[in-house]
């Protein structure tokens, strides 16, 4: 696992992105040129064996090549216990999902899609569905951006 070094990131083919509550997983992908993020669905987080499998199946429908995991840092840049859950749960996922999987600084994710909801006028029982998926493509497209600018 490597901090935001996307050059561990396969060359080719679509990437995941996941944004990791404590009570739900923002899931998002990539098309196959790597161009734009898309949401694809909120796991409701069970354990992690469940939530696991939830992945993994996904990975495969949708031929997926890496990861893009965000990482929640503290403003400041230090990491708290949601950082550290977060590296957990990438350690764990790495056992059962053999892909390159690269943290990303997701510090402005939620909040900038909050923003971006309220913007949007979305009401607030409708943003709390779609908070996540929302998140893991706003997590996702940061990186595919970076990737492309080289």
């Amino acid at each position: 696992m490597h901090e935001h070094d996307l050059s561990q990131l396969p060359a080719s083919g679509r990437l995941m992105g996941l944004d990791l509550g404590t009570k739900t997983i923002g899931v998002a992908i990539s098309d196959g040129m790597r161009y734009s993020a898309t949401p694809l669905e909120t796991i409701k987080r069970l354990k992690f064996t469940q939530d696991a499998e939830r992945i993994v199946a996904l990975v495969g429908e949708n031929a997926i090549g890496g990861i893009v995991l965000g990482l929640p840092l503290n403003m400041d840049g230090s990491e708290g216990p949601r950082a550290q859950s977060t590296r957990a749960f990438a350690r764990n996922l790495a056992r059962v999902l053999p892909l390159p999987l690269v943290f990303w600084d997701e510090r402005l994710s939620t909040s900038a899609v909050t923003r971006m909801m309220i913007e949007a006028d979305l009401r607030r029982d409708r943003r709390a569905e779609i908070v996540d998926k929302l998140a893991a493509s706003y997590i996702l497209q940061g990186a595919l951006d970076r990737l492309r600018r080289g």
